[in-house]
């Protein structure tokens, strides 16, 4: 009977011993860390009702525009002039614009600056020796006065100028010294460099 007793009384303690070791494993596992011992449990898995249907994910259109076709869809003498240097290769700086539609304000003034086609009044390619000449487009008179600068030996002050993005005094004195105008804008005294007007041509130019 005494035997019993304590034989009784060793299996209890026994369980007591071991029942925090299986509590505490329970509850490591349960927060997400590893239970003692080599073994592991099963996997998990996630079950998906057969009648489950995707949600549909709005996503926001988006257009892309090239440099140019940017320009000519803002349509102002800013852009044509952003034009011009784009495609000459220069830089598009806010001392080679400023010189730029300076130079096309000398030429046909800011207010009719799209003046038949030709805001420089180019001879290049435009049918008038004397730059009285026109282009089917802005476009094309852009890419016109692009190649007669780049072209031209007589330009190379300016392609050096607008090349470097030098300062505006420098650029607009190399164009005054060469053979653009022949009245070499008074050497500069028929020359503004006051800010120029923000000015959008008429659609119809640009196409």
């Amino acid at each position: 009977m005494v035997a019993f007793a304590m034989s009784a009384s060793f299996a209890l303690l026994a369980g007591a011993a071991l029942a925090p070791a299986a509590l505490l494993s329970s509850t490591a596992t349960a927060v997400g860390e590893l239970a003692p011992g080599p073994a592991r449990g099963p996997g998990q898995s996630l079950s998906v009702l057969g009648d489950s249907t995707p949600l549909a994910i709005d996503r926001d259109d988006f257009t892309y525009t090239t440099g140019k076709q940017s320009l000519i869809a803002g349509g102002t003498n800013y852009d044509w002039a952003k034009l011009v240097l784009l495609d000459a290769g220069w830089p598009v700086t806010d001392s080679n614009v400023a010189v730029m539609t300076r130079w096309m304000r000398q030429e046909n003034g800011p207010d009719d600056w799209w003046n038949r086609n030709n805001p420089l009044n180019n001879g290049y390619g435009s049918g008038g020796g004397s730059g009285l000449g026109s282009y089917d487009t802005l476009a094309t008179a852009a890419a016109m006065a692009a190649e007669n600068l780049q072209t031209y030996s007589g330009y190379v002050d300016i392609r050096a100028g607008f090349a470097a993005s030098a300062p505006t005094g420098q650029i607009e004195a190399a164009i005054w010294a060469s053979p653009w105008a022949t009245s070499h804008y008074g050497n500069g005294s028929h020359w503004s460099q006051t800010p120029v007007p923000v000015i959008t041509a008429p659609a119809e130019a640009w196409r």
